[in-house]
Protein backbone atom coordinates (compact mmCIF):
# COMPACT_ATOMS: atom_id res chain seq x y z
CA UNK A 1 0.00 0.00 0.00
CA UNK A 2 0.98 3.49 -0.84
CA UNK A 3 0.73 7.02 1.46
CA UNK A 4 -1.44 7.47 -2.03
CA UNK A 5 -3.76 5.24 -1.05
CA UNK A 6 -4.47 6.17 2.23
CA UNK A 7 -8.17 7.80 2.87
CA UNK A 8 -6.21 10.95 5.30
CA UNK A 9 -3.36 11.26 2.68
CA UNK A 10 -6.45 11.50 -0.27
CA UNK A 11 -9.16 13.63 2.07
CA UNK A 12 -6.41 16.06 2.95
CA UNK A 13 -5.42 16.46 -0.68
CA UNK A 14 -8.82 17.26 -2.16
CA UNK A 15 -9.65 19.64 0.72
CA UNK A 16 -6.22 21.31 0.02
CA UNK A 17 -7.25 21.82 -3.85
CA UNK A 18 -10.09 23.17 -3.13
CA UNK A 19 -8.38 25.77 -1.02
CA UNK A 20 -6.43 26.43 -3.72
CA UNK A 21 -8.76 27.11 -6.09
CA UNK A 22 -11.28 29.14 -4.12
CA UNK A 23 -7.94 30.79 -2.63
CA UNK A 24 -7.49 32.35 -6.29
CA UNK A 25 -10.43 34.67 -5.73
CA UNK A 26 -8.75 36.40 -2.72
CA UNK A 27 -7.84 39.76 -2.95
CA UNK A 28 -4.59 40.60 -4.76
CA UNK A 29 -3.52 41.96 -0.68
CA UNK A 30 -3.46 38.97 0.24
CA UNK A 31 -1.58 37.20 -1.56
CA UNK A 32 1.61 36.92 0.25
CA UNK A 33 -0.28 36.65 3.96
CA UNK A 34 -3.80 34.49 3.89
CA UNK A 35 -3.48 33.41 0.79
CA UNK A 36 0.31 32.22 1.20
CA UNK A 37 -0.71 30.70 4.61
CA UNK A 38 -3.81 29.18 4.17
CA UNK A 39 -2.50 27.17 1.08
CA UNK A 40 0.80 26.12 2.59
CA UNK A 41 -1.06 24.69 5.82
CA UNK A 42 -3.54 22.76 3.70
CA UNK A 43 -0.69 21.17 1.90
CA UNK A 44 1.12 20.46 4.71
CA UNK A 45 -1.38 18.10 5.81
CA UNK A 46 -0.67 15.65 3.21
CA UNK A 47 2.61 15.86 3.20
CA UNK A 48 3.06 14.93 6.58
CA UNK A 49 0.74 12.06 6.31
CA UNK A 50 2.72 10.90 3.14
CA UNK A 51 6.05 11.63 5.40
CA UNK A 52 4.49 9.55 8.80
CA UNK A 53 3.63 7.02 6.04
CA UNK A 54 7.28 6.50 4.82
CA UNK A 55 8.31 6.67 8.61
CA UNK A 56 6.08 4.12 9.69
CA UNK A 57 8.80 2.10 10.93
CA UNK A 58 10.01 4.35 13.49
CA UNK A 59 6.51 4.64 16.06
CA UNK A 60 7.60 7.64 17.10
CA UNK A 61 8.69 9.65 14.00
CA UNK A 62 5.28 8.01 12.82
CA UNK A 63 3.07 10.04 15.64
CA UNK A 64 5.09 12.85 15.37
CA UNK A 65 4.65 13.21 11.84
CA UNK A 66 0.90 13.07 12.17
CA UNK A 67 0.69 15.41 14.66
CA UNK A 68 2.73 17.90 12.55
CA UNK A 69 -0.18 17.29 10.18
CA UNK A 70 -2.62 17.20 12.60
CA UNK A 71 -1.96 21.08 13.67
CA UNK A 72 -1.65 22.23 10.23
CA UNK A 73 -5.19 20.89 9.66
CA UNK A 74 -6.09 22.87 12.61
CA UNK A 75 -3.89 26.13 10.88
CA UNK A 76 -5.95 25.86 8.15
CA UNK A 77 -9.26 26.06 10.17
CA UNK A 78 -7.92 29.02 11.31
CA UNK A 79 -7.11 30.69 8.14
CA UNK A 80 -10.57 29.22 6.64
CA UNK A 81 -12.10 31.41 9.85
CA UNK A 82 -10.32 34.18 8.53
CA UNK A 83 -11.16 34.11 5.12
CA UNK A 84 -15.06 33.78 6.02
CA UNK A 85 -14.49 37.02 8.69
CA UNK A 86 -12.95 38.88 6.03
CA UNK A 87 -16.22 38.01 3.81
CA UNK A 88 -13.93 36.10 0.72
CA UNK A 89 -16.11 33.31 1.77
CA UNK A 90 -19.20 33.07 2.18
CA UNK A 91 -20.79 30.56 5.37
CA UNK A 92 -21.94 27.72 3.28
CA UNK A 93 -18.77 27.40 1.63
CA UNK A 94 -17.10 27.74 5.12
CA UNK A 95 -18.80 25.24 6.49
CA UNK A 96 -18.49 22.55 4.11
CA UNK A 97 -14.74 23.42 4.11
CA UNK A 98 -14.76 23.36 7.38
CA UNK A 99 -16.30 20.02 7.60
CA UNK A 100 -13.68 18.76 5.47
CA UNK A 101 -11.11 19.77 7.64
CA UNK A 102 -12.91 18.11 10.55
CA UNK A 103 -13.09 14.34 9.18
CA UNK A 104 -9.42 15.28 8.17
CA UNK A 105 -8.59 15.52 11.52
CA UNK A 106 -10.44 12.50 12.41
CA UNK A 107 -8.66 10.12 10.16
CA UNK A 108 -5.59 11.69 11.45
CA UNK A 109 -6.10 11.11 14.85
CA UNK A 110 -7.78 7.48 14.01
CA UNK A 111 -4.18 7.42 12.38
CA UNK A 112 -2.29 8.51 15.64
CA UNK A 113 -4.21 6.03 17.40
CA UNK A 114 -3.85 2.78 15.48
CA UNK A 115 -0.56 2.78 14.37
CA UNK A 116 -0.76 -0.80 14.16
CA UNK A 117 -3.02 -0.82 11.51
CA UNK A 118 -1.00 1.36 9.44
CA UNK A 119 2.22 -1.19 9.77
CA UNK A 120 3.95 0.47 12.45
CA UNK A 121 5.14 -2.23 14.94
Amino acid sequence: MSFIDLLAFKKSFNLSMKIFEISKSFPKEERYSLTDQIRRSSRSVSANISEAYRKRQYPKHFSSKLTDSDAENSETLTWLMFALECKYIDKGTFENLSSENSEVGKLINYMINNPGKFGVK
